[in-house]
């Protein structure tokens, strides 16, 4: 194998923020951030979902709420090019 041509594969903690959640895991994602976790220092990945805050995985159901965005886009084009607008009328 040719030497020095794969990154660098090492520790780094995840930090789910949605529940402040932390695990290490190895990546060979590139970073800025660091952080301290059990007393050593390892590079810092924030992620918004993992198996502990999705719903799969919890049980817990959340309801996003999705209602307006249909009537937003209408409101801002109306119904030009709409086939919904075709397919009721």
């Amino acid at each position: 194998m040719r030497k020095d041509i794969h990154p660098d594969y090492r520790d780094v903690v995840f930090h789910d923020v949605s529940c402040d959640f932390k695990f290490v895991s190895r990546s060979t994602i590139n970073t800025r951030d660091k952080i301290t976790h059990e007393g050593k220092e390892y590079p810092l990945v924030k992620i918004e979902v993992s198996a502990e805050s999705h719903p799969f995985y919890t049980g817990k159901h959340k309801i996003v709420d999705t209602a307006g965005r249909v009537e937003k886009f209408r409101q801002k084009f109306g119904a030009v090019g709409s086939k919904t607008a075709v397919a009721n009328g």
